[in-house]
């Protein structure tokens, strides 16, 4: 019997450290807010246009878009997400990415956009049982492509306007003043 708790706790210690070296390193709070936010020489107005517009793009469906708090709410549409583990319990699983934005315009003209992504799943399962679990995502490849779609959408706007307002208006009064 000895023997059995022997080669019990030498597999704990053996397991133990294995299982600490899989799991990923926790982020700090600033590195979370580092990773999750991006700052633009742009207005709020342009961006919070820009951050909608790449929602819509990615396939989001909004639920809330607020200018004047800068908040903006949406989800992806609903998939199956029934695992090996939930058919085997007679469950059914389904979920999405849900994610929110909050514009704001900072101080000297710049403006400043911070995304939080969450992977959600619902487990419905006999007699009437149903979970729910979401998860945030700290993926950086997750942020990075949102960035580079933003600056797209945000450079587009920003180029489109500068070409669309004319230096100087042409009047019919500035056609008979210029020299011939």
């Amino acid at each position: 019997m000895k023997k059995i708790a022997t080669a019990l706790a030498g597999i704990a210690l053996v397991i133990t450290p294995a299982a600490y070296a899989k799991k990923k390193p926790e982020l700090t709070p600033m590195e979370i807010q580092a990773l999750q936010s991006h700052e633009y020489e742009t207005t709020k107005e342009v961006l919070f246009a820009s951050v909608v517009s790449v929602f819509q793009d990615l396939g989001y469906q909004l639920a809330n878009a607020d200018v004047a708090s800068g908040f903006i709410t949406a989800a992806s549409p609903m998939k199956n997400k029934t695992s090996f583990l939930d058919a085997l319990a007679s469950q059914q699983g389904s979920g999405n990415t849900k994610v929110t934005a909050f514009v704001e315009q900072m101080p000297g003209g710049a403006a400043r956009v911070r995304l939080n992504f969450v992977n959600s799943k619902n487990i419905s399962g006999a007699w009437g049982r149903s979970s729910a679990e979401d998860k945030p995502i700290f993926d950086t490849v997750t942020y990075k492509s949102a960035w580079d779609k933003i600056d797209e959408a945000v450079f587009t706007r920003t180029a489109t306007a500068a070409v669309a307002v004319p230096a100087t208006p042409v009047t019919a009064a500035t056609v008979a003043a210029s020299p011939q």
